[in-house]
């Protein structure tokens, strides 16, 4: 080990040993050495990487094609002026950077799709992945590959147009209410990826019971529940993100107990 590592390994033990305290150390090592994957980086997405991030996870596959645009400062975490134009991917890299240097960083600039999924991941390998994308296709794609390899994996429903976090919620997939684009994804992953019509689907989604309610004022809606179209705060989507990250990171903890129990 050269100096620079002993450095480094110092600097980290500094910055993440809090995490030793909370979940001691077997699984502290476990949490350092995971490797995860977001896709999606707006509103909720941007969070579950700030929360990874200064987990001190070992390695973070960021994929998202947009850029920072000025309408993201109000909900984003790497949305800043001196950011606006950049890559989302790229901006969320450097932060991640600066608060965790010793992490691996891989940006994939493109948007995901039922077409381009897994293989967009190429040899990256990720122990456990969070959707936090908003298109429909792809939700049902993500979650069919992570259900074949039976690998950690959290689903974000819609954030926009709600006002409280406190009612966040995980649940799986299969009991989740209020949440038209958890019903599509439900349906679809029935119809054309064969998950179980009763019980459990073994996709754990975060979401909301408040009710969407309209606009006070008219605006240009797209007949999502996107973000954009409908509003929202910051306060809801680092919310969803926050129970995101912290439900992928209990569910591997758990994988790796159960593995470790399997071989003793």
């Amino acid at each position: 080990m050269t100096m620079m590592d002993d450095t480094l390994q110092a600097d980290a033990e500094r910055r993440f040993g809090g995490l030793r305290r909370l979940h001691g150390e077997r699984d502290y090592a476990r949490l350092r050495a995971g490797r995860f994957a977001v896709v999606g980086l707006g509103g909720v997405g941007s969070w579950v990487v700030e929360a990874l991030a200064r987990m001190g996870v070992a390695r973070l596959v960021l994929i998202d094609l947009d850029h920072v645009a000025e309408s993201n400062i109000n909900r984003q975490v790497q949305a800043l002026g001196s950011t606006v134009g950049m890559a989302k991917a790229e901006a969320l890299k450097q932060r991640v950077l600066d608060i965790h240097p010793g992490c691996e960083v891989v940006t994939i600039e493109e948007f995901v799709d039922d077409k381009n999924w897994p293989s967009l991941l190429g040899d990256v390998e990720v122990d456990g992945i969070v959707d936090a994308c908003d298109q429909v296709r792809a939700k049902a794609q993500i979650a069919a590959w992570a259900r074949s390899l039976m690998l950690p994996q959290v689903c974000v429903g819609a954030a926009g147009a709600k006002h409280k976090p406190q009612l966040v919620e995980v649940l799986d997939l299969s009991a989740t209410t209020h949440d038209p684009l958890l019903a599509s994804l439900r349906q679809r992953l029935r119809k054309e990826h064969g998950a179980p019509r009763q019980g459990s689907m073994a996709v754990s989604c975060v979401f909301s019971r408040e009710p969407v309610g309209r606009p006070p004022e008219s605006c240009d809606l797209d007949g999502s529940l996107n973000c954009h179209g409908y509003g929202s705060s910051v306060a809801v989507t680092a919310g969803f993100g926050m129970v995101a990250a912290a439900e992928l990171i209990a569910q591997y903890l758990k994988v790796l107990a159960h593995k470790q129990k399997t071989v003793l």
